[in-house]
């Protein structure tokens, strides 16, 4: 099914238009899976769980708590692992997803300000999601005071043409006074400032170190995998990109929080002249991934 040669797209691109995770394909393409890639497909769906729960451990808690689990492991394989999923500790510390050198860091702008009006701020980050078969990645946009996520997007992996176009799908919809998010390399490329910048957006950055600065969109990592994720167990992307669509209808118009007085994040974000359409997921696919000059792979109602 797929074509490993010159005259084929890359392996990476091919999986993205089949929404396979690209280790599932290699453990298909061969009669006898590596017993090493298996074993830390386990550890890594086993450390995304522990993280869920405890996002203050770093690399040296987790493996206390692996080894606390019955899961004989080195610190060195925790922190690799840990690396390719995108995980730091929420705590000051060594920050092991470091900004690109060349590129501009804009300040914090939001300690102490009261979010009391919907498109204030918005912001964005990304997770790991484990398969049966593999793993994939979720980005998210999400308004800070409704807590209604605005756009969506799953991937095989975190590049920035991916993540710009879940801003794009999100500023299809409206447009925030500060848009919030992380210091990796994928937020500080002048092509996803510029996005912002160009509508008069103000851009505030995480501190080194301090991933509570974006606590909504944590909390709501921990919210979607324990309501939805884990309950699951999804097999392959298209069932993950099925499931998660249903549950973000579920979670923004049917859901209701505490924070918001039993509220659901669609009727407060909605009540505020907003159009209360179905949201916008995107699948797994990058722009541009299926050869046309506008490629957004949109999931709409």
């Amino acid at each position: 099914m797929i074509e490993a040669d010159k005259n084929h797209p890359s392996v990476r691109r091919q999986c993205e238009l089949l929404e396979l995770s690209r280790s599932g394909h290699y453990r298909r393409e061969n009669a006898q899976p590596s017993a090493r890639d298996l074993a830390n497909e386990r550890l890594q769906a086993r450390i995304d769980k522990i993280y869920t729960e405890c996002p203050f451990y770093g690399s040296r808690q987790m493996v206390r708590q692996l080894r606390r689990d019955g899961i004989p492991v080195g610190r060195k394989r925790v922190q690799r692992l840990m690396r390719i999923m995108g995980l730091q500790a929420i705590c000051p510390g060594p920050n092991t997803s470091k900004p690109h050198p060349e590129h501009k860091v804009y300040p914090y702008l939001l300690r102490n300000v009261p979010i009391t009006r919907v498109d204030h701020v918005w912001s964005t980050d990304i997770t790991y999601i484990p398969l049966q078969d593999g793993h994939v990645y979720l980005c998210a946009v999400i308004d800070w005071h409704s807590r209604y996520v605005i756009s969506w997007s799953l991937s095989c992996s975190m590049d920035g043409p991916w993540c710009r176009s879940v801003l794009e799908e999100a500023l299809m919809r409206g447009r925030p006074e500060v848009f919030n998010t992380d210091q990796g390399s994928q937020f500080t490329s002048p092509d996803y400032v510029k996005e912002l910048t160009s509508r008069d957006i103000k851009v505030s950055m995480d501190g080194r170190g301090r991933a509570l600065d974006n606590v909504f969109v944590e909390r709501l990592w921990r919210t979607v995998k324990y309501e939805n994720v884990y309950l699951k167990g999804y097999e392959d992307m298209k069932r993950l990109k099925a499931g998660l669509k249903e549950y973000f209808e579920f979670y923004n118009h049917k859901r209701p929080h505490s924070s918001l007085d039993g509220s659901t994040p669609a009727g407060v974000y909605c009540t505020a002249g907003k159009d209360e359409g179905g949201l916008t997921g995107t699948g797994s696919v990058p722009m541009g991934a299926l050869g046309s000059t506008k490629t957004t792979t949109a999931i709409t109602n």
